[in-house]
């Protein structure tokens, strides 16, 4: 028992010795960025989150903004993943496709256009149609979250002039 509590200590200590540090979340380069959370319902789960980080303001004019985030598209698709043997659907694949560019006020680019697609399978029965459209929309908005944390690291990791 003794010998057991001594090497986990060991290994605690080792762990912190090394220097392993969770990563935090990165600051984003912009001193102000605009983005049009009217248009899209991510965007208002963008603009929460670029509060939460601090150091960027969100102006409420493209005009007051060092830089301007404008989405180029976004799309919900459902496919068919796999068939019954009596051709009845039994798995579907959700994709979530967001397309944006971040601009200058001059037009210039700090993020050339991207694309993200997230994908996530779905199993279906016909029995329980409710309760997989219900699973379907939490799906959805997980994505909708996932999104909105890649795009974040992507526009942390932009690298402009000042």
């Amino acid at each position: 028992m003794q010998m057991r509590a001594l090497l986990t200590l060991l290994a605690a200590l080792l762990l912190a010795a090394c220097g392993f540090q969770l990563r935090g979340a990165q600051p984003l380069p912009f001193a102000s960025l605009y983005v049009p959370a009217e248009t899209w319902e991510v965007g208002a789960l963008l603009k929460r989150s670029i509060r939460a980080l601090g150091g960027t303001e969100l102006p409420d004019a493209a005009q007051e903004a060092q830089a301007v985030f404008a989405l180029i598209g976004e799309a919900r698709e459902k496919v068919i993943l796999s068939l019954s043997a009596t051709g009845r659907v039994r798995e579907y694949q959700l994709r979530y496709r967001v397309a944006y560019k971040v601009n200058d006020r001059k037009g210039g680019e700090y993020v050339a256009p991207t694309e993200i697609v997230l994908v996530r399978d779905i199993s279906f029965s016909d029995e329980r149609v409710l309760a997989k459209e219900q699973e379907e929309a939490l799906l959805y908005r997980d994505m909708q979250n996932d999104m909105v944390q890649q795009i974040l690291r992507r526009l942390a990791a932009a690298r402009i002039e000042r």
